[in-house]
C-alpha cells in the first residue's frame, strides 16, 4: 500500500516497496502539490522497506523485464529526488536493496535505534539498478560507496552518521514517535513561505546536476521567479535585517 497525507507544508508518504506503480503515482502528485515545503517517506509498520517480493523478482527474472523494471524505477526515484520539497526518508528497521537505494533520492535520511540500511544487490548475484549507486556515490564517495556495495554489509546509525549517509539518529523507535520527530527535524528547513522553500531547493537540484553554466541560468530563472513577489515585497515591507 501507498498513502499520502498532505497538511498545509508537509506530506508523509507510506508505502510498500512492491507498489512500484502506486508509487510513481504519488510522485506525481507531489509533482503538483503546489503549496508544499516537506516530505517525509517513511514505511509501514516500523519497517523502512525490506527489499523487492522474491515472487515478483522470478515473474520479470528475463533480461527485457528486467531492464524496463530499471528504467521505471529510475524515472520514478529521480523525479522524486528532483521534487521541489525537501524531504527526509524515516529509516525503521530494514532498508534492503532496492530500499537502500530509495533512501537516497531523498535529500536527508534519519534513522531510528537498531534501523539498518543494506545493499544486498552482490549476494543476489546484481548491483543497484534504480540510480541508488550514482546516488549513493554523491552522497559518500566513491571509497565509502565501494565498501558498501561489495560488503554488502548492513549499516547501522552510527556508522550511517559517520559515514555522512544519515543526518543523526532519532531517540524514538515507535512508529508515532519517530515520526513526529522527524517532522520537529524537517521544520527546521522549512520554515518560511512554500515559493521560497521551493525555489532554494530548485536551485540546489539544478547546481547539483547541470553544467555551471546551465545551473546559472537556471539560478537567474528562479531568481527572477521570487523577486518581487509576495514573500519578497511582504520582507521589504518589514525592513527585516539579516540575523
Amino acid at each position: 500500500m501507498t498513502s499520502l497525507n498532505c497538511s498545509s507544508s508537509f506530506s508523509v508518504l507510506r508505502f510498500k516497496c512492491t507498489m512500484m506503480l502506486e508509487l510513481q503515482e504519488r510522485v506525481t502528485e507531489l509533482e503538483n502539490w503546489k503549496d508544499g515545503k516537506g516530505l517525509i517517506i517513511c514505511g509501514a509498520g516500523n519497517t523502512f522497506c525490506s527489499g523487492s517480493d522474491l515472487n515478483a523478482v522470478k515473474a520479470i527474472s528475463n533480461s527485457q523485464d528486467g531492464m524496463n523494471m530499471c528504467m521505471f524505477m529510475q524515472n520514478t526515484l529521480t523525479r522524486l529526488m528532483r521534487l521541489p520539497l525537501i524531504s527526509i526518508a524515516l529509516i525503521q528497521g530494514k532498508a534492503l536493496g532496492g530500499g537502500a537505494e530509495l533512501t537516497t533520492a531523498c535529500d536527508f535520511r534519519l534513522m531510528t535505534p537498531g534501523s539498518e540500511i543494506r545493499f544486498v544487490h552482490k549476494h543476489m548475484g546484481l548491483v543497484p539498478g534504480w540510480g541508488g549507486a550514482a546516488r549513493l556515490v554523491r552522497i559518500i564517495g566513491s571509497r565509502a560507496a565501494l565498501q558498501l556495495l561489495s560488503r554488502a554489509h548492513g549499516v547501522d546509525p552510527e556508522r550511517a552518521l559517520h559515514l555522512g549517509l544519515s543526518e543523526g539518529t532519532l531517540s524514538s523507535s515507535d512508529e508515532t514517535g519517530s515520526l513526529e520527530e522527524a517532522r520537529a527535524w524537517l521544520s527546521q528547513y522549512t520554515e518560511g513561505p512554500a515559493s521560497v522553500i521551493q525555489a532554494v531547493k530548485k536551485v540546489v537540484t539544478a547546481g547539483r546536476e547541470l553544467p555551471l553554466e546551465a545551473a546559472l541560468r537556471t539560478e537567474k530563472d528562479v531568481f527572477g521567479s521570487v523577486w518581487g513577489g509576495p514573500a519578497n515585497l511582504e520582507a521589504l515591507t518589514r525592513r527585516q535585517k539579516h540575523k
